[in-house]
């Protein structure tokens, strides 16, 4: 692969700059743990966010097809979100990433500890 990344339209960092966030991640390992979640249930999974940044990073996740919202015509109306296939094509890197940061993350809090001290 060359490394010729175009300042714009650069696919890779187009792509990476979704997933610099705090919950985009998160929410897509959540959910392709599971087959379909309420936004209540992904809020208690994350108690740490709020409602607000919930929806904001599930309508960034819907927009670039990783997640699929669907309502119900109830009253109140549900609404559910699942994982795409096109969210499930990418969980294989995101979960290799994990794996990574679990296996590095020691190695990277002294590496931190030496160079903040």
């Amino acid at each position: 692969m060359k490394n010729n990344f175009e300042i714009t339209n650069c696919p890779v960092r187009n792509v990476l700059d979704r997933f610099g966030d705090k919950w985009s991640i998160l929410l897509l390992m959540i959910l392709d743990d599971a087959e379909k979640l309420r936004f209540n249930e992904l809020n208690k999974a994350i108690p740490d966010i709020s409602q607000k940044m919930l929806t904001v990073t599930l309508r960034t996740l819907e927009a670039d097809g990783f997640v699929k919202r669907t309502i119900y015509p109830e009253v109140p109306p549900r609404v559910e979100y699942a994982i795409t296939p096109l969210g499930k094509s990418l969980m294989t890197h995101i979960n290799g990433l994990a794996g990574w940061a679990v296996n590095h993350m020691e190695e990277i809090e002294a590496s931190r500890k030496l160079v903040l001290a």
